[in-house]
């Protein structure tokens, strides 16, 4: 590992988001660290797919909650400047609600005001009064908790910490929040959207969590031109920077623990040894499989017992033909949102007649396809353990693209020269993702804070965890976070050695 004889060290297993964001925390104290990565590129689950002249996003597409990202590369002396230009989309996306009934959400607040007030009278002032809720409840979340280990209750004994939570609307669903300000079927679908990856039907969710609807209102949708990859190639550049090594093409397969210690991580390409284990690869996959039972913190019947946010079936397109009807970001909202959302959390089968999202890059990047073709990645969100197979895949692609044509008004299928899917059985492959999920466990208020699987292993002193099924949860910005709060977990009491008198 290159490590100097009296320098710290750490390994950290999975390069997404929150192990690079780990390993340059890390690294920037004096730790020697090493990435190792099970697949040939990092960025987890947002890797890119190049094939026929396309450049795919594989996972993420949406760049919310710019800030938290600004904050992060300006916390080690380097700017997004320096990495990629980042724009904000205008419009923000559209929201198809049949063949020829499409709304365009602008980015400025007045238009959307005014959007609003057109759709339903009186609501582009409810809309301010809705939105002066919802910062409080991002800014308070971003202050007081987002950033907290989830280690203790202590961790909130706090008097602004605790006036805030009276606030939060912990205990109010959101759906029942949001008809406090509107009633318009159309509205409700565009407030509820952003909550639909989170894990429960809106009405089992928090109202806290409209604080996704300030994130996307106020602070704005946002592409990285060259694509989402192009943050996960900057965190990659800056953690080398740091001094990070890389292992890619590498896979663990058995940590070792020995006195209460990983003593030695053993991988495809020989074994290795840290004072200090993140995992940021799937947390159950780590606590279940890499360790022996007796060294695992979670037992198989407290993973069956999570409530698990969605997986999805995702198509990746490359069509030669320009689709002017088709914005950046799309949503398709022609079908029954409640039944679709039965079928994710209810009755966990595949749906009927789906709502999807369409992203189209190509309208904003020229660089993502060929001249004159667009690149298309299309997402419907599933129950997380479906049965997934080929026949399932032919038939929602068919479906989808029958769509997109109705709605662009001109036919799509002869005109493919692309194409690929990506569903359960591959997110298990390349991520050993739980249950085939991609968006971790479900925000819920009893799997919230420290109600979370734990960033500290409970039986091994030197593992910790980082990633979407611990704090603070899925997303871009959330993995981000995850890695520094686990990395300034271990900065703060690993080094003190106070972690193993809690223990």
């Amino acid at each position: 590992m290159g490590k100097s004889a009296h320098s710290k060290s750490a390994i950290v297993i999975g390069s997404g988001f929150a192990g690079l964001s780990g390993a340059i925390c890390l690294a920037a104290e004096g730790y020697d660290v090493t990435i190792i990565e099970k697949n040939s590129q990092t960025g987890g689950r947002a890797r890119m797919l190049e094939a026929s002249g396309f450049r795919f996003d594989m996972g993420p597409s949406w760049y919310w909650m710019p800030e938290v990202i600004q904050q992060f590369f300006k916390r080690f002396g380097r700017s997004l400047d320096d990495y990629f230009h980042l724009q904000r989309l205008d419009p923000s996306y559209q929201v198809i609600f049949s063949g020829e009934d499409a709304l365009s959400v602008p980015a400025d607040y007045e238009a959307l005001k005014k959007l609003f007030e057109s759709i339903e009278p009186g609501s582009g002032t409810q809309l301010d009064a809705f939105l002066r809720e919802a910062r409080y409840k991002y800014e308070s979340g971003m202050q007081h908790f987002a950033y907290k280990p989830g280690q203790s209750l202590t961790e909130f004994i706090d008097p602004k910490v605790f006036r805030s939570l009276f606030r939060m609307d912990m205990l109010t669903s959101f759906s029942k929040h949001v008809r406090k300000y509107f009633s318009h079927p159309r509205l409700l679908q565009i407030l509820e959207f952003p909550v639909l990856f989170l894990g429960a039907e809106p009405a089992k969710i928090p109202a806290l969590y409209s604080m996704m609807n300030y994130a996307d209102m106020r602070l704005g949708t946002w592409y990285p031109q060259g694509g989402m990859h192009c943050l996960v190639t900057a965190l990659t550049s800056l953690a080398q920077e740091m001094g990070v090594d890389l292992l890619l093409d590498t896979e663990v397969f058995k940590l070792n623990v020995q006195n209460k210690k990983v003593k030695h991580v053993h991988t495809t390409r020989g074994c290795f040894s840290a004072d200090i284990i993140i995992a940021a690869a799937d947390y159950h996959h780590v606590d279940r499989c890499l360790l022996s039972p007796q060294h695992s913190s979670y037992s198989d019947h407290y993973w069956e017992t999570r409530k698990m946010a969605p997986s999805c079936l995702l198509y990746y397109v490359g069509v030669n033909k320009k689709l002017p009807r088709l914005q950046h970001h799309n949503l398709f909202f022609e079908s029954d949102f409640s039944e679709h959302a039965a079928c994710i959390y209810n009755t966990r089968s595949w749906p009927e007649d789906p709502l999807f999202y369409l992203c189209c890059p190509s309208k904003t990047d020229r660089t993502v396809a060929p001249p004159g073709m667009e690149n298309l990645f299309f997402l419907i969100p599933t129950a997380p353990g479906l049965p997934d197979n080929a026949t399932i895949r032919n038939h929602y692609f068919d479906m989808l693209i029958k769509r997109t044509a109705d709605f662009c008004g001109e036919d799509l299928s002869s005109n493919i020269v692309f194409r690929q899917s990506y569903a359960h059985n591959n997110f298990v492959e390349d991520y050993h993702a739980f249950k085939g999920n991609a968006y971790g466990l479900a925000n819920t208020l009893k799997q919230t804070a420290v109600l979370k699987p734990s960033i500290r292993s409970k039986r091994v002193n030197n593992l910790f965890f980082a990633g979407q099924l611990t704090v603070p949860g899925p997303g871009v910005p959330p993995a981000i976070i995850s890695g520094q709060v686990t990395a300034g977990y271990i900065i703060k009491h690993y080094n003190k050695r106070v972690y193993e008198s809690v223990i």
